[in-house]
């Protein structure tokens, strides 16, 4: 059984005359820092310059995919039971562990048995603990909708503003289509057909534009935290999502733009 501790290291050269070889996973970013390699001995104390255990490096340990470790710069180490006991001098004591259940059930009467054993420790269930320890990271989350929505709608005032202007500038363009006996529903329907064109081209570079703004973020976090967190992710949902809401909003603002011009005589967009 192995025990996950987070310990002050002292890193030192070890000498040869350990009565047996005992082992220790070293977190790799500790063993890049430390130019460690696997079969190095190195002496583990609970405190910076303390008397420690000697032990042999067996293995290096991934950080993992956890937004609540990003931020904490201490290295973690992994140690069997009686090695992480005897260095922390804790003897037949822990601070907390896990409990594996078989079934949902199982684990609702298995915190009660618990919690109703003795007083001076509470039992928690892994998902209540995960949900207690993402409050910020939900924060989070509703400002990053928030700036969505807000991104959103200057979006669509800004495309509506802009196909106003591009069929405002073809006044003369649309009043010799109307001389000419062409109907409104033709002039209408080239003006959101050519939105369509201009929106569906828009979408296919917004999205080639986000998965590499996303994949920007990622390389160079996951480099400053060196972490497997993925920060930004673009999901197939997003880009539907991104794509229907821009064709909708191209076809939308082409349809009023044009509607708002064939509506007026055509000597008046001439200017006549």
């Amino acid at each position: 059984m192995l025990a996950l501790l987070t310990l002050a290291l002292a890193v030192a050269p070890a000498a040869d005359s350990t009565p047996r070889a005992r082992t220790i996973a070293v977190d790799e970013r500790l063993a890049t820092d430390g130019k460690l390699k696997l079969g190095d001995k190195v002496v583990v104390s609970a405190e910076p310059g303390g008397a420690g255990d000697t032990l042999v490096i067996a293995a290096f340990v991934k950080r993992s995919a956890d937004p609540s470790e990003v931020a904490r710069a201490e290295y973690r180490v992994r140690l069997h039971l009686a090695d992480g006991q005897r260095v922390l001098g804790y003897g037949d004591r822990v601070d907390r562990f896990a409990v594996a259940t078989t079934s949902d059930s199982a684990a609702g009467g298995a915190v009660a048995r618990i919690n109703a054993s003795a007083f001076g420790f509470r039992a928690h269930r892994s998902a209540e603990i995960a949900v207690e320890s993402s409050r910020t990271f939900a924060v989070i989350d509703r400002f990053h909708k928030a700036i969505g929505v807000i991104t959103i709608v200057a979006s669509a005032i800004f495309l509506l503003c802009l196909m106003l202007l591009r069929v405002d500038a073809r006044r003369r363009e649309v009043a010799a289509l109307r001389l000419m006996g062409i109907s409104e529903r033709s002039i209408v329907g080239s003006v959101v057909f050519e939105s369509a064109i201009v929106a569906g081209v828009g979408s296919v570079l917004g999205v080639g534009l986000g998965f590499a703004a996303s994949a920007i973020v990622n390389w160079y976090y996951q480099g400053v935290y060196r972490t497997p967190l993925v920060f930004s992710l673009v999901t197939p949902g997003i880009v539907a999502f991104a794509v229907t809401l821009s064709v909708i909003l191209g076809l939308a603002t082409g349809a009023l733009a044009a509607r708002r011009l064939v509506k007026l005589p055509p000597l008046v967009l001439l200017g006549r």
